[in-house]
């Protein structure tokens, strides 16, 4: 562990005058050297602009480039490296998926997902619904923090066009049956959709396996830069569906009149990607590949479970979702507090976690609650954090009103 935490500079970092604490990885993973250094590398050694030019460092851009999404094929075992689209992220991703299906959505259609979604898969269904008549239905979830699966078989029919649920939420850690949920979903016709941020690092994701149309999530979870992310999405679908943007680089050929474009993936990259970023991802896949995650995830589950048992011996802290099955997210709220105000106090003590709706106000509403604390693990994540999250709080406490 040691070794793994100090391939990540920053994490060497003081805050407040103490060691930095990082529980805010659900929002963003920090980054190893080595990913560091292959940006650094790109726009050293082979900065240029990728597939439209003959000269060397343009060859080599273009290279390192589809290596990254080889990589990102080989990596949720995509049975074809076309079907892997860069993005900058889960958000775009799904706004593309969104904006290509409205041909294929009309009156009359019902769009289902889950009151679990983070809101990059609310919104973009809501102006899809709102674009061609189709109306956005919602499956409930628990007090635990899990989809209510009686309620989505009750909501799940002929009328349900699309599908579309997070492997595993933002907000509660809650780690959801999808394989089942997917199969029920295909068999009564609807195209499948998963948003996949937060499952990519801490779950093995195996696209044929799951036998999803689409799947999205992005670098910056899983050790790579910010703004660049993977859209997979069946070949057929892709050979099928229209661009979302137009330009550069998406065209096959353009007259004033009309034009014709390029096969996939090329078609939904419109523009100068983002070549860096994309060398980034390839570098953190690399650097994941090098490190043994299965032994990782076991000593990161365990780290969830010490979190939790100690959390709860705090008076006044209540857990939010206590789902079956959790990825490395705990959320919780303190009696008589506010998240922000507890959030700051864990800040002044160097532990940084996240605070607020976690973009997931639908779920907030349903448990009745404005927001909470949370506090997510990666794999660098050791006892000493559970360590100085645990006193962090309790120290927090004193700060509260009393009970009663």
């Amino acid at each position: 562990m040691n070794a793994i935490r100090n391939d990540f500079p920053i994490l060497k970092r003081i805050s407040h005058g103490v060691p930095l604490v990082y529980l805010d990885n659900a929002a963003t993973t920090q980054k190893p050297q080595s990913v560091i250094d292959a940006e650094v590398e790109y726009y050293t050694m082979y900065n240029s602009n990728v597939h439209r030019a003959a000269h060397e460092l343009a060859e080599e851009a273009t290279t390192l480039m589809e290596d990254a999404r080889r990589k990102a094929a080989t990596l949720i075992n995509s049975e074809y490296k076309t079907e892997v689209i860069f993005t900058r992220g889960t958000t775009e991703a799904i706004n593309l998926v969104a904006s290509s299906l409205t041909a294929e959505v009309q009156s009359g259609d019902e769009i289902l997902i889950t009151e679990l979604e983070h809101h990059s898969n609310i919104v973009p269904w809501q102006m899809l619904c709102q674009r061609t008549g189709a109306t956005l239905v919602a499956v409930a979830v628990t007090p635990s923090g899990e989809i209510d699966l009686q309620d989505f078989h009750n909501k799940l029919n002929s009328k349900t066009k699309i599908f579309a649920c997070n492997h595993v939420s933002n907000a509660l850690g809650t780690v959801n049956p999808i394989a089942a949920l997917l199969s029920d979903a295909k068999a009564e016709g609807a195209t499948t959709v998963v948003d996949g941020a937060q499952a990519i690092l801490h779950l093995d994701v195996d696209v044929r396996e799951l036998d999803c149309d689409f799947y999205a999530f992005s670098g910056h979870k899983m050790y790579a830069p910010t703004g660049i992310g993977i859209l997979y999405g069946k070949q057929g679908w892709l050979e099928k569906l229209p661009p979302w943007q137009g330009g550069g680089e998406m065209i096959e050929h353009v007259t004033i009149a009309q034009s014709s474009y390029q096969r996939p993936p090329y078609k939904f990259e419109a523009g100068t990607p983002n070549i860096a970023g994309a060398v980034g991802l390839g570098a953190a896949i690399d650097y994941l590949a090098s490190i043994d995650r299965a032994a990782l995830r076991v000593e990161e589950r365990q780290l969830i479970h010490l979190t939790i048992s100690r959390l709860k011996q705090i008076p006044g802290l209540r857990l939010i979702g206590e789902p079956e099955e959790r990825s490395a997210v705990v959320s919780f709220h303190i009696d008589g507090s506010h998240p922000h105000d507890i959030g700051t106090l864990l800040d002044q003590q160097g532990v940084a976690v996240r605070t607020g709706h976690h973009c997931a106000m639908p779920l907030m509403d349903r448990l009745g609650i404005s927001g909470t604390v949370r506090a997510s693990f990666s794999l660098y994540s050791d006892a000493n954090d559970v360590d100085r999250l645990v006193q962090a709080v309790e120290k927090a406490t004193t700060f509260m009103p009393p009970r009663g």
